[in-house]
C-alpha cells in the first residue's frame, strides 16, 4: 500500500524537507502541495515553517489548505517542524499576538536571555543557530532508535510553552531548559529540524512516515 506524504507547501525550506523524507521513506509518495484535494488524500502530513508565524499563517490561509489541514488532524499522522510546531498552538507573542492553529493549548514566547552567559562566558544570542542536544522527556515513537541526547539542529528565537506537561516529549536547554517537541493522540511536532540533522534526523523522518498512532 502506497504511504502518500503531503508537506504543505508555501511555507519555505520546502524542498530539503521533502527530498530528506523520500531519503528516509523511499517507498513513499511525497509531494509538495497547498491542494485541498491532495492533503484529504494524504496518508500523513508534514507542516514545516519558516520565517515568522504570522507569515505562515497568513500563507496557509490564503492557500486554502488550511482547512483541509484541520481536517487531516482528525484522523491522520500530522508532524510539524519549526514554526509549523509552533503554528499548532493557540498563540505566538511574535507580532503582537499571532493566533495559531489551536490545536494544542499553549503559547509561543521569545527566548528571555539578556544579561545571561554561556559556559565559556559568552553571551547568548537570539535566535539560537545551531547543534544542541534534545533530551526524551517520555516515551514517543518517534524517538525509536534514537539515543536520549541526540544532536539537532536549531534556528528559532521562539519557543512553544505547552500548558499541559504532558504534550512535551522533548527538552533541550537554551540559558533554561525548554520545551522543543511535542506530541499528543496523532500529532507530533519538533522545534529542531531533522532535514538540517544528518542520520538522526533522517531516523525521526523515518520513524514517522512508520507510525500509526
Amino acid at each position: 500500500m502506497t504511504n502518500k506524504i503531503v508537506v504543505i507547501g508555501g511555507l519555505g525550506n520546502l524542498g530539503s524537507v521533502a527530498q530528506a523524507l523520500r531519503t528516509a521513506a523511499p517507498e513513499a509518495e511525497v509531494i509538495i502541495s497547498t491542494a485541498a484535494a491532495d492533503i484529504d488524500r494524504a496518508d500523513r502530513i508534514v507542516l514545516p515553517g519558516q520565517g515568522a508565524m504570522r507569515d505562515c499563517m497568513r500563507s496557509l490561509r490564503e492557500s486554502g489548505a488550511e482547512e483541509a489541514l484541520l481536517r487531516a488532524f482528525k484522523s491522520r499522522p500530522v508532524m510539524g517542524v519549526c514554526v509549523g510546531e509552533q503554528m499548532l498552538f493557540d498563540a505566538s507573542e511574535e507580532n503582537g499576538d499571532t493566533p495559531g492553529l489551536g490545536l494544542l493549548p499553549g503559547k509561543v514566547v521569545r527566548f528571555q536571555l539578556d544579561g545571561k552567559l554561556q559556559p565559556d562566558g559568552s553571551r547568548f544570542k537570539v535566535p539560537q543557530m545551531g547543534w544542541n542536544r534534545v533530551r526524551q522527556s517520555r516515551a514517543h515513537p518517534l524517538w525509536e532508535g534514537v539515543e536520549d541526547g541526540a544532536w539537532f539542529y536549531f534556528v528559532h528565537s521562539y519557543y512553544a510553552v505547552p500548558e499541559q506537561a504532558s504534550d512535551t516529549i522533548g527538552e533541550a536547554d537554551y540559558g533554561a531548559p525548554y520545551c522543543c517537541a511535542v506530541g499528543r493522540d496523532n500529532i507530533v511536532a519538533t522545534q529542531f529540524h531533522p532535514e538540517k540533522s544528518a542520520a538522526t534526523g533522517l531516523r525521526l523522518y523515518r520513524n514517522f512516515t512508520l507510525w500509526n498512532p
